[in-house]
């Protein structure tokens, strides 16, 4: 079956009763065209009759940009936690008219190789690097003219990065305790001097705590103890807490390092017969899904994704050069932190 014509600027052009230049400006959105509104209305009209589309090929062509964005990533697009990352980015893109070639490399070096060769041969604007963890990457070497954004990490040969601003984050954890009034009896669950040191694991980790401690200073507060717990996982935040309670009856309040920690701290809790908040109050970190769906809910610091995410893209676009763009970590509060002063 034959396949109809494709529509070109000349047939707007000939149904709008304009000339082809003038139909050009008026549907590239030129704003010294000097052209009537009834030309505008005309063209736009032949434009949405003839179903035409420009040929982005040939426009690239002239303008030297291909309207395309490369987006390398560990496993964001896969991952539910860390998802809003590329949901940001796809926003951002939309809205500035490109496109996102998305390539997911399960950290495989040999794959990220391969696909940056297949972004660079579909001649991208530029390329955002993405974590799903925030850690330092490896990127293979680029051509200098090609702009690169990492996203949710760092590497030294590329200085433009958004990351969350951790060490707010960690103030702000701090303050919600304080502020409710406990000052004694806090508990850190979750301190890893491995992820504080190595920046591959987590470049992120140690602004957190660094934030938690300066903020615990500041209030004239110190920790009961700190935790320390290797792999941040539901169940060693059980055994973790579970451990503490045969040792302390009563903690006041405990600063879970990320929300799976705060799950299993839950449980334990529970088995002994203590109730959050009524008798421990607990903060976390990440909003993770599992944080609202806590009875009593989870008050937590969450890593606001969908932001670096937009932001990653609009200063690819915008061609900033070095530098760490830090993103507020939002305030999520629900109701796992009681005032002492209540009855």
């Amino acid at each position: 079956m034959a396949t109809s014509k494709r529509v070109t600027l000349a047939d707007v052009a000939r149904r709008a009763g304009l000339s082809s230049s003038a139909a050009s400006m008026i549907l590239n959105g030129r704003p010294d065209t000097r052209l009537s509104k009834d030309a505008h209305d005309r063209v736009n009209r032949a434009a949405a009759e003839l179903g035409y589309r420009p040929n982005v090929a040939a426009r690239s062509l002239r303008m030297d940009k291909t309207q395309t964005i490369g987006f390398v990533s560990d496993t964001v697009a896969t991952t539910r936690f860390a998802s809003g990352l590329i949901k940001g980015a796809l926003a951002a893109a939309e809205r500035a008219g490109h496109v996102i070639l998305l390539a997911e490399t399960g950290g495989d070096h040999a794959r990220e190789t391969e696909a940056i060769a297949a972004l660079l041969d579909r001649q991208v604007d530029g390329i955002v690097f993405a974590a799903t963890r925030a850690r330092e990457l490896f990127i293979p070497a680029l051509q200098e003219n090609v702009p690169v954004v990492l996203l949710n990490a760092i590497n030294e040969h590329f200085p433009v990065s958004v990351l969350p601003d951790e060490e707010r984050g960690g103030r702000a954890a701090v303050s919600l305790l304080a502020d409710a009034g406990h000052k004694e009896g806090i508990f850190l669950i979750g301190h890893d001097g491995v992820k504080e040191r190595n920046v591959f694991r987590s470049t992120t980790v140690a602004r957190r705590l660094d934030g938690i401690r300066a903020e615990m200073k500041d209030r004239g507060l110190s920790f009961e103890r700190e935790e320390s717990i290797w792999d941040w996982e539901p169940q060693n935040g059980y055994a973790c807490v579970h451990e503490l309670l045969n040792e302390v009856p009563q903690p006041r309040a405990l600063i879970c390092l990320n929300d799976p920690l705060a799950f299993g701290a839950y449980q334990a809790l529970t088995e002994k017969g203590l109730r959050v908040p009524e008798d421990v109050s607990i903060v976390s970190f990440d909003n993770d899904e599992i944080a609202s769906y806590l009875r009593p809910g989870l008050t937590t610091i969450g890593l606001p994704h969908e932001e670096m995410g937009r932001l990653a893209v609009e200063l690819l676009l915008d061609g900033a050069k070095g530098g760490e763009h830090l993103v507020d970590m939002p305030v999520i509060v629900r109701a796992s932190i009681k005032k002492r002063d209540q009855p």
